[in-house]
This record gives C-alpha cells, sequence and structure tokens, in this order.
C-alpha cells in the first residue's frame, strides 16, 4: 500500500523536462521543477535524476514511482464503434465494460506494435438515444459505444521505461501530454464551443478537436517549433542554438542581432513556417470532418512562442486564433487532474501491479 503523501508527474518532452509533486490531501502544496532547453535526449537520465533528487528533498520523501506524460510525432488515436443486442433488461456497467474489451482487443489485434494509453467513451447509444454515460437505470435491447482510442508505438514506452528503470524508479500510469492538457483547459477555461487545441512542439504539432463538447478526434503532424529554429539557422547562417535563442526573444528587443540581417526578416522567416503549421493543421481538421466555421482554435506549447495574443495579427491566417501562454504549473497539473479521474468519460487503465482485482477492475474501471 502507497502511504506516500505527494504523488509524483513528470512531462518528458522532445526539448525540455517539467515535473510538479502534489500534496494528495492539500491540493494548495505542490513543487514544480523544470530543467533548461536541450536539442537531444543524450543527458535526459542525468536531467531526470537532477530534477527527483529536488523533489525529494521538497517533500522529505522518496520517489520510487512517477506518472509519466509523454507525446510523440509517432502517437496514433483510432475511433471505433461496438455494439451488442440484449434481451431487454436492465443494462449494467458489465455490459459496457465487455464492450470496451472488445474493441480493445479488436486496437490490440490490428496495431500490434502499439499501446493503448487512454480509451475515451465519447457516446452511448441505447435503443436509438444517445447519452453520454450510461444511465443508472434503464434497459435496453441494442447498446453502442463510440470510443477514441489514443495509443503510443512499444518502442517509445520501452524507451522511456528502460532509463527510468536505471533509476530505480517505476512507472504507474502514462498519458499523453497534448490530450490531457486539452482536457484541463476545455474545462479551465470553460469552453464548450467546438474548439481545437492545437499543440506546437518540438517535432510534433498536435490537434485535439472538440465538437459539441466531445473530443473527436486527435491528429499529429511531425513538424513542429524545431523547424522554424532549423530555416532560421539555415537563412541566416546561425547555429541552432543561436537559432533558437533568437526565436524565442522574436517579439522582444533586438539587441541580440547581426547587422547582417534585421528584426523584420528573421520575424518573416518564423511567421512563414508558422502560417505554414497553421495550414497544415487547417487541413487535418478538415480531414477529420470538422468543418464548423466557428471552431475555435487555441495555440499552445513551447513551439508556439514566437506567437502571443499581441501578435497574432500579423499571421495570414483566417480562423479566430488564440494563444494560450502555458506555465509549468498548468501542464503538470493536467496530469493530477487525470490522475484524480476528474476527466468523467475516460475509461481508467489501472496499473498492472494491482494483481488482486476481478477481471474487468484489472483492466479499467469507469468514473461516474
Amino acid at each position: 500500500m502507497n502511504n506516500k503523501n505527494f504523488e509524483t508527474y513528470i512531462d518528458c518532452g522532445f526539448s525540455k523536462i517539467r515535473a510538479g509533486a502534489f500534496n494528495k490531501s492539500n491540493s494548495d502544496e505542490a513543487f514544480y521543477i523544470e530543467s533548461d532547453f536541450f536539442f537531444d535526449h543524450s543527458d535526459i537520465v542525468a536531467e531526470i535524476q537532477k530534477i527527483i533528487t529536488f523533489l525529494e528533498k521538497n517533500t522529505n520523501e522518496f520517489i520510487d514511482d512517477v506518472n509519466l506524460m509523454i507525446d510523440s510525432p509517432k502517437m496514433l488515436s483510432i475511433g471505433i464503434s461496438v455494439s451488442k443486442k440484449f434481451d431487454g433488461s436492465k443494462l449494467r456497467q458489465e455490459d459496457v465494460q465487455f464492450l470496451i474489451q472488445q474493441a480493445k482487443q479488436q486496437i490490440l489485434k490490428n496495431y500490434k506494435d502499439q499501446n493503448i494509453i487512454h480509451i475515451i467513451v465519447n457516446n452511448y447509444r441505447i435503443n436509438d438515444a444517445e447519452y453520454t454515460f450510461l444511465p443508472n437505470e434503464i434497459n435496453g435491447s441494442l447498446l453502442s459505444l463510440d470510443i477514441l482510442f489514443i495509443c503510443l508505438p512499444n518502442e517509445i514506452l520501452n524507451y522511456f521505461k528502460n532509463f527510468f528503470f536505471k533509476l530505480n524508479v517505476s512507472i504507474n500510469q502514462i498519458a499523453c501530454t497534448s490530450y490531457i492538457k486539452s482536457v484541463n483547459y476545455k474545462d479551465k477555461l470553460s469552453i464548450n464551443e467546438d474548439v481545437s487545441f492545437i499543440d506546437v512542439g518540438f517535432n510534433k504539432t498536435s490537434i485535439t478537436c472538440y465538437v459539441k463538447n466531445k473530443i473527436v478526434s486527435l491528429d499529429v503532424l511531425p513538424i513542429g517549433g524545431n523547424h522554424i529554429t532549423k530555416d532560421i539557422s539555415k537563412l541566416l547562417k546561425v547555429d541552432k542554438k543561436q537559432a533558437e535563442s533568437m526565436k524565442l526573444n522574436i517579439n522582444k528587443n533586438s539587441d541580440f542581432l547581426n547587422v547582417n540581417f534585421s528584426l523584420d526578416l528573421l520575424q518573416k522567416i518564423a511567421i512563414a513556417r508558422t502560417e505554414e503549421i497553421l495550414e497544415l493543421c487547417h487541413k487535418s481538421i478538415k480531414l477529420n470532418l470538422i468543418t464548423s466555421d466557428k471552431l475555435k482554435m487555441v495555440l499552445m506549447g513551447e513551439g508556439s512562442k514566437i506567437l502571443d495574443n499581441q501578435n497574432k495579427e500579423k499571421i495570414s491566417f483566417s480562423n479566430d486564433i488564440d494563444f494560450l501562454e502555458e506555465t509549468i504549473e498548468d501542464i503538470c497539473q493536467s496530469g493530477f487532474r487525470l490522475g484524480m479521474g476528474l476527466n468523467k468519460q475516460e475509461v481508467i487503465i489501472m496499473p498492472k501491479k494491482q494483481i488482486k482485482q476481478g477481471f474487468f477492475e484489472k483492466l479499467f474501471h469507469l468514473f461516474r
């Protein structure tokens, strides 16, 4: 039994690591830390060790397990519908669990190199009527579920598990960062309209779309903030570290600029690539059958920092875009909220080490 007071969440990004330790009985007590920016993972074990040491010192607790938050250009979302006929008697949670397990086995059979990270039940159809959740008392002859699975390749999970193993740290739960951030921000900002969260990372951009308050797709593009840095480096003939610094300071001042080029030229290079990313996101949204003209787009992530709300007018893009400036607290709290079971549509995948439960409880449980 875990008698620890704190729960630890670590977001392992491709350019930065963030972590938070949360007091489970006092939500106001939490400790946060993030690493410096890096271009590769060559020193990631040492960086995580520094972060764990800091949190152990501040929480006064030994950390031997963590909850992991990760994203990847290879992230995959799969929608599936399953149904079953019944005799018209009262439907039970076990009936829902059976259908989810059936859908899960189909995914694992057809995507053998993938590991299921999130299972979201978007819709319950009972006798041609639709529900957000399974009603407590309802009879039915036909039950159908619309389910969205979010997966990560086994090779990526094994990569992270291996270096945490080197630190004698086990992983309790794994979550996709961009997805759980969208859930947190949508609730925190009370967004009830159709919305797409565009998370621009180091080498990927993820698009999480909500229609009628339900997630309908999560798409990932293999392009991100590092591509903007590479453009600046190549066209202005500076090294990548200097190009990254110039990108992050693009809206501040021009003191760092070389006399051979202007701030205006730097902005044009960065804006051109940003417009390309936004256009690709828009195409992804249309491909996922989301054609609402009123769809709100929220831009976030480390790779989006060249924009802010006062400079977004420089982007020649027709859709309404808001810039969300994230903090380390926002990101880590997204993981903590998931762990607390605050997303009621999600099936929570239980850690494999909990082996003294019944068949379905070992796989997942539903929050109502």
